[in-house]
């Protein structure tokens, strides 16, 4: 646990994950995204499973948990999927799964919360991180137990339905504080009940975007995924972060992140860029 009482972070990764650039990129032609990032022969661009470790005098957070290693066969061919490589990631921080107390679920798409469970002797899904209590917000969790038929694909319920049987799942409903200098934000736009989060480093203001802002080529306003469960108010999210950042100088931590993962916007010529930094 940190000794300190201002809180540290780490950016951590699961990997990568390979999409379908058109569904990346929603309405932008491919002529226009593929300038900035090359798809692969099956259209298909990398994505980073960024996940951000927070440690506090009160205990050790997680955000999202990547993939994790239950994906098989035609579905890891699919995605590109290789090894979970997040439990490596804790390892070199000095943590086990055992030492984290929070996991904090931006949203229950697999490739946030896949991490979250893993696959017993018997066959049955159970918690990685034993001793953690997983924060989702309410009306996320009741969107992914009874997902449409648009959002089937997106949600595995072996990924999480396991935690509310052992007692691990704590539900909240809109903005609140998870631990002193950690809170979370209701954004929704990417999906039902999707958060984002907030945390106080000393003098240093931090947010983890999830999927309202998934990669830098996203904060282009008119660049919202197709795979947005409500792309206007993700549009309306994303002007309200852009701005907030550019004029707090936040440090912002991309969902899926590849080359550039993490950094601090800046407005030149009256665009907004991103000045990026190494995170570790």
């Amino acid at each position: 646990m940190n000794t300190t009482k201002t809180p540290s972070i780490h950016l951590l990764s699961d990997g990568i994950i390979k999409y379908d650039g058109g569904s990346v990129f929603g309405q932008i032609p491919k002529m226009l995204w593929e300038q900035q990032v090359k798809p692969d022969r099956w259209n298909r661009v990398s994505l980073g499973l960024n996940c951000l470790l927070i440690r506090t005098e009160h205990g050790n957070v997680l955000v999202d948990t990547g993939v994790g290693n239950k994906e098989t066969g035609k579905l890891r061919e699919m995605y590109g999927l290789s090894s979970s490589k997040l439990g490596k990631g804790l390892k070199e921080v000095g943590l086990a799964a055992k030492d984290i107390d929070k996991v904090i679920l931006t949203h229950l798409h697999f490739d946030h919360s896949g991490g979250c469970t893993k696959i017993d002797r018997s066959g049955r899904p159970i918690p990685v991180f034993p001793k953690a209590t997983y924060v989702v917000q309410a009306s996320c969790w009741e969107n992914a137990m009874t997902p449409s038929e648009r959002g089937e694909d997106s949600h595995n319920q072996e990924d999480f339905a396991c935690l509310q049987e052992t007692g691990q799942l704590s539900l909240v409903d809109g903005d609140s504080e998870i631990l002193p200098g950690v809170w979370v934000k209701d954004t929704g736009g990417h999906c039902q009940g999707h958060q984002v989060v907030h945390i106080n480093c000393g003098g240093e203001k931090v947010v983890f975007l999830g999927d309202v802002i998934p990669t830098p080529h996203h904060l282009a306003f008119p660049y919202i995924s197709a795979n947005d469960q409500y792309p206007e108010d993700t549009l309306e999210r994303k002007k309200e972060l852009v701005a907030q950042a550019v004029k707090e100088g936040w440090l912002v931590i991309f969902g899926h992140g590849n080359e550039e993962r993490a950094g601090y916007l800046e407005k030149r010529d009256g665009c907004v860029k991103l000045r990026p930094v190494n995170l570790s």
